[in-house]
């Protein structure tokens, strides 16, 4: 397994966590639910941790007590969502917490323990190496459904990301999904923010609008397929958990399967 990188405080990341999980049929608050022993949240701060991000910040929510509690040894700072109006509004809230940072900035979603190391340096060397305002971390599903679609042009750069309520006929049999993990260039990032608006179907404010702004405004936007998209499943049920926990455990007792967690 790979050493972690070192801190830099070029690189900062955003761990969206403030949701309840209602699917998880339980009042524990989604990202406190363990994971091999290990709350949910701790898995994703170690992501972060490993390729080198030196500033991080958990948008909290519900429960946020109880989960400001559980990171209080973690060196992270916190932006509470009161009112879950969606991923775009959670970024938008941290803008105090992110004030005077320049660099990048990576936003992980708090319920993705699967994610490897391996694949966050592959995003955040294509998005260096490309010069881009983003890189979005994309796979490619059989069955999509649920997942916001990307939308790629002719020349197969990416065009936008439409949620899945908001798609039509041609974009729902797209099979390439957004992950909802990403890389910003930070100043590109909140000078876009506060230009969103709620007009979709969910009546939210939406981070996959930023890449259609950015993408608008001429700037160089990537998407990324990885090449395992188990890694990036989410966890919205009991079931989906103890899947995860199956595939964690196999990792670490396969001395092929250590290899890929960095």
């Amino acid at each position: 397994m790979k050493e972690p990188l070192p801190l830099t405080p070029e690189l900062s990341a955003i761990v969206l966590a403030a949701g309840k999980g209602t699917r998880m049929k339980s009042d524990l608050a989604k990202v406190l639910h363990p994971c091999l022993g290990r709350p949910l949240i701790h898995w994703v701060l170690d992501q972060a941790e490993a390729v080198g991000a030196a500033h991080q910040v958990v948008v909290v929510g519900h429960q946020r007590e109880a989960v400001m509690a559980e990171l209080a040894g973690r060196p992270v700072v916190f932006a509470v969502q009161a009112e879950q109006r969606g991923t775009g509004h959670a970024v938008q809230i941290c803008r105090q917490a992110m004030a005077g940072r320049g660099g990048e900035t990576l936003v992980l979603s708090g319920d993705v323990p699967l994610l490897r190391g391996a694949t966050l340096r592959a995003l955040l060397a294509a998005h260096r190496g490309g010069h881009c305002a983003a890189t979005v971390l994309t796979a490619l599903f059989a069955d999509p459904s649920g997942y916001g679609r990307v939308i790629r042009r002719p020349d197969g750069k990416l065009a936008r990301i439409v949620e899945h309520r908001d798609a039509g006929p041609a974009e729902l049999a797209v099979g390439e999904i957004n992950s909802g993990i990403y890389v910003f260039d930070s100043a590109r990032l909140f000078a876009c923010i506060d230009r969103l608006r709620p007009d979709n179907a969910q009546g939210e404010l939406y981070l996959t609008d930023v890449v259609r702004l950015l993408v608008e405004d001429g700037l160089e936007v990537a998407a990324l397929p990885t090449d395992d998209p188990a890694e990036i499943q989410g966890i919205n049920t009991v079931e989906q958990l103890q899947a995860v926990e199956a595939e964690l455990r196999r990792r670490q007792e396969s001395p092929a399967g250590e290899k890929t967690l960095s």
